[in-house]
């Protein structure tokens, strides 16, 4: 039985389309159009009470589940992927899932929001998220500055997910050129197969 992923453009989405598409597994992809408010049906809503994808249902295990990094973690542990072997390398990966999910998804989240979508201006907000922003493009920065992967040395679901927020960072025009580590990892991950397809799943991004 197929796995199903309910998903729309965006850098939570694109995460798991990238990783799907690197397992080279089929799946059945159902498109959660959030902008005409699909995410708050009711029948979305018993697959994710918080009413966000992506969501990943596994049929064969009757298993749901929801958050992107729990999905990645689900799918390298499941297919013996996307996690390298090696203890050290291991957490490593672990570790920066989870900064990306505590740190990196969240700041630039705010930063979308205050920058693009608030009604009103708050300049203190703006700065506060700029702020924020630059200090984590420069954590991954000093990273990637001593290891080609967040990892170490094996590419991992902790790239996928960094790019998931990278490529959307890239679209709005958020600038990270200056660190020229990350910058460089970007470009090497935009290049793979895998990454590209997934970015066009289920339509490519035009906005955050």
């Amino acid at each position: 039985m197929q796995l199903i992923l309910y998903s729309d453009s965006s850098p939570n989405g694109f995460k798991i389309t990238i990783a799907l598409a690197e397992l080279e597994l089929p799946y059945t992809l159902k498109h959660v159009q959030i902008d005409r408010g699909e995410h708050r049906q009711a029948d979305f809503l018993k697959l994710n009470p918080h009413g966000r994808i992506p969501v990943l249902v596994d049929p064969e295990h009757d298993i749901t589940l929801f958050e992107s990094a729990a999905i990645l973690l689900y799918l390298a542990q499941k297919y013996g992927r996307l996690l390298p072997d090696n203890p050290s390398e291991r957490w490593a990966a672990i570790t920066w899932l989870q900064f990306h999910a505590a740190s990196m998804g969240p700041i630039l989240g705010q930063r979308v929001h205050f920058e693009r979508f608030a009604k009103h201006p708050c300049p203190d907000a703006i700065a506060r998220y700029r702020r924020l922003s630059e200090e984590l493009f420069s954590t991954l920065d000093q990273r990637l500055a001593e290891h080609p992967w967040l990892a170490g040395s094996e590419y991992s679901i902790a790239d996928i997910a960094t790019f998931g927020w990278t490529h959307i960072a890239r679209i709005i025009e958020f600038d990270f050129s200056q660190y020229r580590h990350l910058s460089a990892w970007h470009e090497r991950l935009g290049q793979r197969p895998a990454v590209q397809r997934g970015i066009h799943l289920p339509a490519p991004a035009t906005g955050p």
